[in-house]
């Protein structure tokens, strides 16, 4: 954990903003504040960490004010619809303006340019809560989950089934990076971002696999992680029931998971909708890890934000 230090007052837009070394040492903190090894607090001057929602959250919400508290840190819960930007403010005038009143802002938007917009005009550091591209904190969550159960990430191999969206973005940089292998399996139409994918590539390096494929039974075949989303995100439930039929091959079932590793494990970021994108038997089931997952969300942040406030 000796290269947290260098994570101090920094922006985490994108899980590309932290080296494959970062991100190992931040899963090992958020592992150690877990179980109690460390626990590091704030002296002093009690900063504020400010949660600027454009989108509906509970674990996201909950696990970062959970983490700063227990810091010893205060959070601000800033709703768009009761403040200045949901009368049309820029967004450069409030993160100039939120820059002299706060010491950190965790972001949960669609377009990934209003982060950058407030990086821009901010010095605190901000940190990407979810858009539409991304979703780093999750995936920081996720490989604490996967190395509490198999205890070290490299060369494991984690399969996602369904969209290709924020979720699958930043796994394919996180497993590229702790040297997973990564396969994405997608109907045709639904792949991630080359753009991402290119990323992944580079960032594996010949150390690892990162596969697309859009045969879920070839995908998900001695994985050591199955992992699945909800086949419609945010701003696209209008969508929701013609993607039904398109993604139900790609549904994580009983029978796909007899497919992956015996000690294979499942992993889904939630809310899920059983019965879609997940069965009922295989969420309960005991391959589950669901609920260790959503609980790793409060240490994974707790350890990003002692990082950024230099606190370890």
């Amino acid at each position: 954990m000796g290269g947290l230090s260098g994570l101090k007052g920094r922006d985490i837009l994108s899980l590309a903003d932290l080296t494959p070394e970062e991100i190992q040492d931040v899963v090992n903190l958020a592992i150690a504040l877990k179980t109690g090894t460390v626990n590091p607090r704030f002296t002093g001057k009690i900063p504020t960490l400010g949660l600027l929602f454009y989108k509906a959250s509970t674990r996201t919400r909950v696990s970062f004010s959970t983490a700063m508290f227990q810091l010893g840190g205060q959070v601000l819960d800033l709703n768009v619809n009761v403040t200045q930007i949901g009368r049309g403010e820029p967004l450069e005038d409030t993160a100039r303006v939120l820059d002299r009143y706060l010491d950190a802002i965790a972001i949960r938007t669609f377009a990934q340019a209003d982060l950058e917009i407030f990086a821009q005009y901010a010095n605190i550091p901000i940190i990407n809560a979810l858009t539409d591209l991304e979703h780093p904190c999750q995936i920081l969550a996720d490989l604490q989950t996967i190395q509490e159960t198999f205890g070290a990430l490299s060369g494991l191999t984690l399969t996602y089934l369904g969209d290709g969206n924020n979720v699958a973005h930043s796994l394919l940089i996180g497993c590229a990076a702790v040297g997973m292998n990564i396969r994405i399996a997608t109907p045709a139409d639904y792949q991630p971002a080359p753009a991402i994918v290119q990323q992944a590539q580079t960032l594996a390096a010949g150390r690892s696999e990162v596969l697309l494929t859009q045969d879920p039974i070839a995908a998900v075949t001695g994985a050591h992680v199955l992992y699945t989303d909800v086949w419609a995100s945010m701003g696209q439930e209008d969508e929701a029931d013609a993607r039904i039929p398109i993604f139900q091959p790609f549904q994580i079932n009983e029978v796909l998971l007899k497919q992956a590793d015996s000690s294979a494990i499942v992993l889904h970021c939630l809310p899920a909708h059983r019965g879609e994108e997940i069965t009922h038997e295989v969420m309960e089931g005991p391959q589950s890890r669901v609920w260790d997952q959503a609980e790793n969300r409060m240490h994974a942040q707790k350890a990003l934000l002692a990082s950024l406030f230099g606190l370890v």
